[in-house]
């Protein structure tokens, strides 16, 4: 199992404040650390992010042993994080639908690519030849309601997705997921839910939550892999 805490912009804007989240993702039991680059990154703006931002958030995932990883947005982003060695890369539905040709460049450096669909409304998927992808079933509506997960797979491992970016509020539909056989879980992560600075707060899990949803999810995982 992979446990993806997006962190996102959930910083607030305060990019010291990820030094918190990033030591609280790892210790709810997250894998992996994740934020974006190139949305609402212009100076002044929520989610700017410099050269030497990306560099302290890096040192700090080393220091408590979590990998880091970006949603890479736009072309610049792009060029500003290929100057660093990130074992994987995320792309959000967004790019999918608005910039195929950046993510077959991303595609390109044959790093472990995590792919959200959640705006992908045909049938084919959208990058077939490309080894390295991780396709993640999405729906991008903030927060996901009950008819949004409508067509939500039944049995992941007969599905095209290896698992499941949750857009939900709280961690069962995440356990549903890792019940129907998927083996990764990306989930909002923050440290103050009533936090109204962006959307995410509110459909984000706490690290309780999050720490919870990672032991029941392994224990899940457990018992199917043992054909229970």
């Amino acid at each position: 199992m992979i446990f993806i805490a997006e962190i996102g912009m959930n910083h607030n804007g305060n990019i010291n404040l990820c030094y918190e989240l990033i030591k609280q993702a790892k210790y709810a039991g997250a894998n992996i650390a994740k934020f974006q680059l190139g949305w609402r990154d212009k100076p002044g703006e929520i989610n700017h992010i410099t050269e030497k931002d990306l560099k302290n958030i890096l040192s700090w995932g080393k220091y408590f042993s979590i990998e880091i990883m970006f949603s890479i947005i736009t072309d610049n982003a792009f060029k500003l994080i290929k100057k660093f060695d990130f074992k994987s890369y995320k792309i959000a539905s967004r790019t999918v639908v608005g910039n195929r040709n950046l993510v077959k460049k991303i595609l390109k450096q044959k790093k472990t690519t995590y792919i959200s669909l959640g705006m992908w409304n045909k049938k084919k998927l959208p990058f077939t030849k490309a080894k390295n992808i991780k396709y993640l079933w999405c729906k991008s509506t903030y927060p996901n309601t009950i008819k949004d997960l409508k067509n939500f797979p039944l049995n992941f491992k007969k599905s095209p997705y290896d698992g499941f970016s949750d857009h939900t509020i709280g961690i069962e539909t995440s356990l549903l997921a890792i019940a129907r056989g998927a083996q990764i879980i990306e989930k909002h992560f923050t440290l103050d839910k009533s936090n109204t600075s962006i959307r995410d707060h509110a459909l984000s899990a706490t690290p309780d939550e999050f720490r919870t949803l990672v032991n029941l999810g392994t224990e899940i995982n457990k018992k199917i892999l043992h054909g229970i």
